[in-house]
């Protein structure tokens, strides 16, 4: 599967899904590196098997090993990350927010990949699964890093594109049933 077969199979109504899917991947504000692992990392968060084999087929030609592998585990460990400190956001009670999470980030430390460009990957699967928490560390890692609002709204725009994607293509699996 491609990104071009991902295209043809949107409906007429998300034609603007179909212009978007095609700028996002040449986003000029962000490198090769940036854009694919966003991208991919994007992918394996909305959750829709046609999105992640259209995309991770094509970003295993731009990104190394150890750049594909540390989109994986942006996604993965954000996949977790993302729900605990949501739930720290949202509930009340302030006792959980001083209890330590035990949970295992290792992955934070030493991603494989320049850490610039894991903290943007987190951003945008943050942005998918909407942890107000980790978008403000993410993208204060992102900006301390020297990225700029640019790149962060790019990464974002792309998370976006890629998750309105899955959404339409599974709204219309679950039509045709």
């Amino acid at each position: 599967m491609t990104i071009e077969s991902l295209k043809d199979r949107l409906p007429d109504y998300a034609r603007d899904l179909k212009l978007n899917l095609s700028s996002i991947v040449s986003e000029p504000g962000l490198t090769e590196q940036q854009r694919w692992g966003t991208l991919l990392a994007s992918a394996l968060a909305s959750r829709n098997a046609s999105v992640i084999a259209a995309i991770g087929a094509e970003a295993g030609r731009h990104l190394s090993q150890e750049a594909a592998i540390a989109a994986k585990t942006a996604a993965a460990i954000m996949g977790m990350n993302n729900i605990y400190y949501r739930f720290l956001h949202l509930v009340t009670e302030a006792d959980y927010r001083t209890m330590p999470a035990r949970l295992r980030m290792n992955a934070l430390a030493k991603p494989g990949v320049d850490k610039a460009d894991f903290e943007l990957w987190s951003l945008a699967v943050s942005a998918i699964n909407g942890c107000g928490m980790c978008l403000e560390a993410h993208e204060h890692e992102v900006r301390k890093a020297g990225l700029g609002t640019a790149a962060v709204q790019n990464a974002v725009r792309i998370a976006a594109v890629i998750h309105a994607v899955a959404v339409t293509l599974d709204g219309e699996a679950a039509l045709a049933t």
